[in-house]
């Protein structure tokens, strides 16, 4: 949680051992009270788990924490226990949410329609953003910042604009039968959010019990009752991991 809303007693606070005198610059004292979490207290609290930092930030690996040794004490001071006993009995859950290691995605890259050979086109737009079609880039559209064409159908069973490391913090949503396909913020909550890459090619999306469908004259995307045989319908991931995808299509029944 955020530092400025922490409300702690004053006197336990100051047993704890107050914010770490070390932490230079704003930011990261949220972590240093609750999570912990930047490489100076990763160092000092969370014994290997630190590991999975440095495997999402390898630049932080070489940075310098500067003296914590008077941390170190007052861990040794506060007997605390190590950082596995943390994520096994307080924070057993959150590696299901949370997973220290990115879990591969089922599929990634252009999303091309079958019947148009056009491609999804998010415009690098925020909440709101209706997705549409626009001349794929890899068939010579213009390489600028007016173009955003890589997804990512991920561990969540959400889309996100974006490769696997790096998609932004919106998700593909829509809300019934017949309405646009969206950006909306991601929540990792499925309902809306939730898609399903079927064997037909479809984009199936269980809440509204539709697909992705598209208009390739008005390059407008839309929800409509499922048909495998229309080609409007039938998209194609540039890449494909079958092996998550199956586990997806078993878990969904599809």
């Amino acid at each position: 949680m955020a530092g400025g809303l922490f409300a702690v007693n004053r006197k336990w606070f100051w047993e704890l051992g107050g914010y770490d005198p070390g932490l230079e610059i704003w930011g990261g004292e949220q972590y240093e009270i609750s999570f912990k979490n930047l490489k100076r207290v990763a160092e000092t609290w969370m014994d290997e788990y630190a590991e999975y930092i440095y495997q999402r930030r390898p630049e932080y690996r070489h940075l310098s924490t500067g003296d914590i040794s008077s941390q170190k004490e007052l861990r040794k001071h506060l007997k605390c226990k190590d950082f596995k006993w943390y994520m096994t009995e307080v924070a057993w859950d959150v590696p299901k949410y949370y997973p220290p290691v990115e879990p591969p995605p089922a599929s990634w890259g252009e999303i091309r329609n079958v019947a148009s050979n056009l491609c999804i086109d998010s415009k690098h737009g925020a909440t709101g953003t209706e997705l549409r079609l626009d001349t794929c880039v890899k068939d010579g559209s213009e390489r600028t910042w007016s173009h955003e064409q890589l997804f990512t159908f991920g561990w969540r069973e959400d889309i996100r604009p974006g490769e696997p490391l790096h998609t932004r913090k919106f998700c593909f949503d829509s809300i019934s039968n017949n309405s646009p396909v969206t950006l909306y913020d991601c929540h990792g909550m499925k309902g809306n959010q939730q898609w399903s890459y079927r064997r037909d090619k479809t984009l199936f999306h269980p809440v509204s019990n539709s697909c992705i469908d598209c208009n390739p004259a008005e390059k407008k995307l839309f929800m409509n009752r499922c048909d495998p045989l229309s080609e409007t319908q039938q998209w194609i991931f540039e890449h494909i991991n079958m092996t998550i995808l199956q586990k997806f299509n078993i878990y969904n029944n599809s």
